[in-house]
């Protein structure tokens, strides 16, 4: 009963949205998605059901187009945390998603909490 990689995945995505969704409280969502070229983040607000703001490695303004590093990670945290205050939202929760929190996500997670936001 081998299960394949995507669907580990996205069991473990549906596990850490539903334990985040208990603890939300009213509060923004942090989402994170990572591709094998890029990583995008956005600042959604479950209650209204709208984004509130975003960022990604797609952006010429960032100049880190079409990388997936920590170095570009860490500039698309910076570049949330900036984008969120400029929306009004201080506190959020960080969404995950099914991917481990080490590394780019990491560095994402830490460049946003340096820039301000609080999860």
């Amino acid at each position: 009963m081998a299960n394949s990689k995507r669907d580990l995945f996205l069991k473990r995505r549906l596990r850490v949205r539903n334990k985040l969704r208990k603890m939300a409280n009213g509060r923004a969502r942090l989402s994170i998605h990572r591709s094998n070229k890029n990583i995008s983040v956005q600042l959604i607000d479950d209650v209204k059901g709208v984004t509130l703001a975003s960022a990604s490695t797609l952006e010429k303004d960032l100049g880190v187009v079409g990388k997936n590093n920590v170095e570009a990670a860490t500039k698309v945290g910076a570049a949330i945390a900036e984008r969120a205050k400029k929306a009004g939202v201080e506190v959020c929760y960080f969404d995950r998603g099914g991917f481990l929190f080490h590394g780019k996500v990491k560095a994402l997670a830490e460049a946003a909490r340096e820039g301000g936001l609080k999860f």
